[in-house]
Formats: C-alpha cells, sequence, structure tokens
C-alpha cells in the first residue's frame, strides 16, 4: 500500500514533530531490516541508531521549568549521528516545557538550586526509575518553592574540588567541596541574589583552571579563576538584554561546545580564545548565534546531549561536530521544526563536565 504524505502546513508544530519522529523509527527499523539482510555482503554499512553503552549506574536527568523530574539509566538512550530528530523524551505539557538536563550516579547527590539561591540535597536513588518516555514526577516534596520563586541550577554534587556559580547578570562565587556533601543544609543559602539576580550557570573545577563564561547573545570572557575573591566578583559585564548562559573550567586544550536555540553549535577551542588578564569586561563574540542555550567543556570521547521545548532529545558523539578556532555560526546539531533546544548535558563514561 502506497500513501502519500499529506500537507501538514496548518498543523500544529508538536504535532508534525510527534510524525516525524514516528516516520524517523520507521525508517530506522526498515534501514535495520534492510541492513540485516545484506550484512553479510557489506563490512561498512553506517548504523542510523548505535549501540550506546554497556548498562550503566549513570543516569540522565531531566526537569521541567515547572517542577517534573524524571530519571532515565543513561545506557538506555542509543547514539544517533549528529544532526538527527532525536526522541521523545519527557512527557510534560507543552507549557511546561524541559529546561534542566544533568548527568549523575545513582550514589550522587542532586543539588537543587533555586531563583533566590537556596539550595536543596537530593539523593539520585530517591528519584524513581522511568523509562525514555515517561511524564515523572513532582519534585515539590524536595523543593519547598517560595511565593515567586522557580528552580534555577542542577547540578551533581562531585564531592572534591570547587563548584563555580555565576548569576545571571555576570556575578561569580567559588565555593569549595565541603559546602556540599552532608553538611548541605536543605534551604541553604548559597549566595545573596541582590547581587547579580538569580543563579544562572555552574561548573566543577579542580582549582587550577581558567573560567570561561557564555550569554545568551553568544559573547564569552575567558579569566583565571584564582582571580575570584571569597565573596565573589563580576566576572562578564552583561548588557539589560542579555544573560549568562553558561560556565566551563578551561585551558588552553580545552574545547567547549556552545549550542544555540536554533539546533547549530560548534566546539570552540579555547587556543583560539585568548584569556583576559582579569575578570569583568563586556567579553567577545564566541559563537554567532541569535540564542545561545548553554555552553560545556567537551572532549573527543565525550557524548552530548541535547533536548528540545518539545521534549525531543538526541545523543551524539562530540568527536562529530568540527573544532574552530575562531567565530562561527556553527553545525547543525540538531533538526528543528517549530521548535528550539533549551538544555544540554555533556558527560563522559565517568565524569559530567556541565549540564544546564
Amino acid at each position: 500500500m502506497s500513501l502519500e504524505r499529506p500537507d501538514m502546513a496548518g498543523v500544529a508544530p508538536h504535532i508534525v514533530a510527534y510524525i516525524e519522529a514516528l516516520e524517523a523509527e520507521i525508517a530506522g527499523l526498515r534501514g535495520a531490516r534492510a541492513r540485516g539482510r545484506e550484512r553479510a555482503a557489506v563490512v561498512d554499512s553506517e548504523e542510523i541508531f548505535e549501540p550506546s553503552e554497556p548498562p550503566t549506574t549513570r543516569n540522565l536527568i531531566t526537569f521541567s521549568a515547572g517542577g517534573l523530574v524524571k530519571r532515565t539509566p543513561r545506557h538506555l538512550y542509543d547514539r544517533q549521528r549528529r544532526a538527527g530528530m532525536g526522541i521523545f523524551d519527557l512527557d510534560t505539557a507543552e507549557e511546561d516545557p524541559p529546561a534542566f538536563l544533568t548527568i549523575a550516579d545513582q550514589s550522587q547527590t542532586l543539588v537543587l538550586v533555586t531563583s533566590q539561591g537556596r539550595a536543596f540535597p537530593i539523593k539520585v536513588g530517591q528519584l524513581p526509575e522511568s523509562p525514555v518516555r515517561a511524564r515523572g514526577q513532582s519534585i515539590s516534596k524536595w523543593l519547598p518553592l517560595l511565593p515567586d520563586e522557580r528552580l534555577a541550577l542542577i547540578f551533581p554534587d562531585q564531592g572534591s574540588g570547587y563548584l563555580i556559580l555565576v548569576s545571571q547578570r555576570g556575578q561569580v562565587r567559588r565555593l569549595r567541596y565541603h559546602y556540599f556533601g552532608d553538611n548541605l543544609q536543605p534551604g541553604t543559602l548559597l549566595y545573596d541574589v541582590r547581587q547579580g539576580g538569580a543563579p544562572a550557570a555552574w561548573c566543577w573545577s579542580a582549582g587550577n583552571a581558567d573560567l570561561f563564561i557564555a550569554t545568551a547573545r553568544g559573547n564569552g570572557i575567558r579569566f583565571t579563576e584564582a582571580q575570584v575573591p571569597v565573596r565573589g566578583c563580576l566576572g562578564i559585564r552583561v548588557d539589560p538584554d542579555d544573560a549568562v548562559v553558561g560556565v566551563a573550567a578551561v585551558n588552553d586544550e580545552s574545547g567547549v561546545f556552545l549550542l544555540g536555540a536554533d539546533g547549530k553549535g560548534t566546539i570552540r577551542l579555547m587556543s583560539g580564545f585568548t584569556p583576559n588578564k582579569t575578570p569583568g569586561s563586556g567579553g567577545k563574540v564566541a559563537l554567532k548565534a541569535d540564542r545561545l542555550v548553554g555552553a560545556a567543556r567537551v572532549g573527543d570521547e565525550d557524548d552530548i546531549f541535547i533536548i528540545s521545548r518539545l521534549s525531543k532529545l538526541i545523543r551524539f558523539r562530540a568527536a562529530e561536530i568540527p573544532a574552530k578556532e575562531g567565530v562561527v555560526q556553527g553545525v547543525n546539531c540538531m533538526a528543528l521544526r517549530g521548535d528550539e533546544t533549551t538544555a544540554l548535558a555533556v558527560s563522559d563514561a565517568g565524569y559530567l563536565h556541565l549540564a544546564r
């Protein structure tokens, strides 16, 4: 039976995205069947999906803007090629899109930070394990929000080094790991949000790196983290219509993955991004993008996870993205239609670099 694809110009974007995802799965099944028949004769056939890894205790954890959370073993997410359509992940209402991704081992503790700078610990193992496509559950019992307070950051407690926190307006704080773990009491105030606004980005650092901070308009700055005093300082000067979206601990050999809301991204090599002598300037262009979503340190062996507003998620190898020393517009990382990316996470087999 042969059917022609109807004109879907007037169909809602989320319905079109759902149909396209089904078409991609059907195409993948047909391709796998064909490859099975040809495998004896073809040695180097390419896979649309490839097994990601053996079973692991590490999990991909998805949060919606409104406070739904889902924990799924990382190995259940197969790798695709860069610029694929992805698969549906968190089942949530259109008005409550996915907003945060993080990767953590089942034995770790997550720290949830609110827009008022308050921190709440939660054991990863307390979150029920879910399949890839699932609704998740409310975090309200672990995160008692005040009026006009919202979830702002999620990160796993690493147990060593320094946590770097950057506010929306570019204020930087550097906190030793012992602030967290068993010492962290629910509701602890990490910093005064009147100085720089709500927390916007985080990363862990060993303590001897440079910090690379990126804003939504694609600007970035790099400076030595040792220049951040105990009480914090201005890391990057941010225009009123801009905001910080990412931070990474880097050195000259590092690459930083930059992702735009349009699904395009690049790996910006720090060998081509000269550090400033001091923090606090306006930065310079890091990626040509209408709106940057996040930034994360990345290596060739790492995997990149990206999720969209319509809850489509893709996993692919970082090595598929050409690394550049100069300013570029980026390459397609995720196929989007009537959609935009909202968050990313980068991880290898044993260490989470950064998630937003």
